[in-house]
């Protein structure tokens, strides 16, 4: 195995030259007091988002998005597909631990005033992230169109309305009329496969960036 994977290394370092790309991105020293638990719910968040990334797109070949068909297709993929209930079953929990470890990372940097300049912006762009996450968490609700998702997605699309001069105009758009019907789960289906992700990545590279620039902030 070794033996293959270094003869697919050089083969590409031949072609593409990767060494020299990413030796300043990944060559960084690893202090004592970056290997502590605190400093690792960030790296926890990332590995549990590329877990939802993959299954997620696992889950998308199999499910539909129509009143008619949405629990249907989760039913066949629980019941029928080969390995669907763990695939499924992964992506359900991992986004619940997801919210837990980006809140549990943003309260630590938070505390540790990791958020002062000149790292405002990298706080900035993982408060968005963790909103991201939040959204990701609403839409995917309603996609398994049982009774909590439906009514989850009312009244959360009802408090959207609530908003002062914006408030009913939000909520026509999130459900695509009045009410949570057809065109509620396409957009929220859109939303989460296609928008949601896309932001991610790129608010993600951002973030990354930033980190590598600034450091982290060492302990007191």
């Amino acid at each position: 195995m070794a033996s293959w994977t270094s003869k697919l290394s050089r083969w590409a370092e031949k072609r593409w030259d990767l060494k020299e790309v990413l030796t300043p991105i990944l060559d960084t020293e690893v202090t004592d007091y970056k290997q502590k638990v605190r400093f690792c719910w960030g790296g926890m968040t990332f590995a549990l988002i590329v877990i939802e990334l993959a299954t997620g797109i696992f889950l998308a070949y199999y499910y539909q998005p129509s009143v008619k068909g949405a629990f249907q297709s989760i039913v066949f993929i629980t019941d029928q597909v080969h390995l669907g209930w763990l695939i499924r079953g992964i992506h359900h929990y991992a986004s619940y631990l997801i919210i837990v470890t980006v809140a549990v990372h943003t309260l630590i940097v938070f505390f540790r005033g990791a958020y002062k300049p000149p790292r405002e912006m990298t706080w900035v762009s993982g408060v968005f992230l963790l909103l991201l996450c939040f959204a990701f968490s609403f839409t995917g609700y309603l996609l398994t169109w049982d009774q909590r998702g439906y009514w989850a997605t009312r009244i959360g699309t009802g408090m959207a309305s609530e908003i002062p001069l914006i408030g009913e105009y939000l909520m026509i758009f999130l459900q695509g009329g009045y009410g949570v019907k057809q065109p509620t789960i396409i957009r929220f289906y859109v939303s989460h496969v296609i928008v949601l992700p896309i932001l991610l990545i790129g608010l993600l590279i951002a973030h990354f960036f930033m980190i590598r620039r600034q450091g982290v902030k060492e302990p007191f």
